[in-house]
């Protein structure tokens, strides 16, 4: 699988890789079986970067990543986690849910962008990872947190990694515009924006893209199916999160009737389309089986033809100044 240099870092990501939400039981439960077999099928395909956070299940998606890629050469693989909240004692008891993880709530999480938040959170995640090193650390969810963030979390991470504690650094958000400031005001290595380049949002495309592309810096794109409704488009799907509204579902049936037209899966279009754009380095997928690990990575493999392109941008589904892969014919 081929595979990109953040930035002007030394750190390599491959262009498709795993995010590790599910292992933290994200929504449903899986067990340690399900979470390895997941990983394995992973390495198998090519893929060689893991993303996680302590956010992930209160620290589970890190321990069960961690434990499954320790038996693997660790310098064959790139491994980053976040920081911005800490896990503590005292958590409200039952499930946690409504944080969309099912896993008992005996921990809480608590909002840290300072300079010794950010070195904990690496320190304590290091632990759970079991593992020598983290190779990338992303800033998560600082919306409501700017100030402290551009003053004291960002300046601790870039000390960091003129230590060589770290091998890259950046910020992961599901919004565009910090995200922006980030590439503008910092020396960040990369940004991981979630669902903001897609094919039904291409918000990322404003400012994000142009910016990282200008100042050699790279982009990870994460939530490319908009939480699963361009995997499988219809009424009961999600859109960001939450139900979807009524002529979004109508846009994402007619991309799927396109893909149909040329006998590919509307998933193979939307996991192929950010890496048209010259700044991302990687397409992040969440998954929790082997098989849906599996299924990503033929799907990034499959044939897309170019007329596939053409047709979405004729049916008004794409907009001319939006780049698109180059075509592919089938067998």
């Amino acid at each position: 699988m081929k595979s990109h240099h953040l930035g002007g870092s030394g750190v390599a990501v491959s262009e498709l890789s795993l995010g590790a939400a599910a292992l933290g039981n994200l929504y449903t439960p899986i067990d340690e079986r399900q979470s390895w077999a997941a990983v394995d099928a992973a390495w198998d395909a090519g893929i060689r970067y893991f993303d996680t956070a302590p956010h992930y299940g209160l620290g589970l998606s890190e321990r069960r990543l961690g434990d499954a890629l320790r038996t693997r050469p660790r310098r064959e693989f790139t491994l980053s986690t976040k920081a911005g909240r800490l896990l503590r004692p005292g958590g409200p008891g039952g499930d946690d849910l409504a944080n969309g993880f099912a896993v008992p709530a005996d921990l809480r999480r608590v909002w840290d962008f300072s300079a010794d938040g950010v070195r904990r959170s690496i320190d304590e995640s290091l632990r759970r990872l079991g593992l020598d090193r983290i190779d990338v650390v992303y800033l998560h969810d600082p919306d409501n947190h700017a100030e402290q963030v551009f003053t004291e979390a960002y300046p601790a991470l870039e000390k960091l990694r003129a230590e060589g504690v770290v091998g890259a650094i950046g910020a992961g958000m599901n919004q565009a515009p910090m995200l922006a400031r980030f590439l503008r005001d910092t020396d960040v290595d990369a940004v991981l924006l979630a669902g903001r380049y897609t094919l039904l949002d291409q918000e990322g495309l404003a400012e994000v893209l142009p910016e990282a592309a200008a100042r050699g810096k790279s982009v990870i794109i994460g939530g490319v199916f908009n939480s699963g409704l361009l995997a499988d488009p219809g009424p009961r799907a999600t859109y960001d999160y939450a139900p979807v509204p009524e002529p979004v579902l109508d846009r994402a049936l007619r991309m799927k009737e396109v893909a149909q037209r040329h006998n590919v899966p509307l998933r193979a279009a939307a996991l192929r389309f950010p890496l048209a754009h010259p700044a991302v380095a990687s397409v992040l997928v969440g998954a929790r089986s082997a098989y849906e690990v599996q299924d990503a990575a033929a799907m990034l493999r499959g044939p897309v033809p170019g007329v596939l392109w053409d047709d979405l941008r004729a049916e008004g589904l794409l907009s001319e100044g939006v780049p698109v892969p180059e075509g592919d014919d089938g067998p």
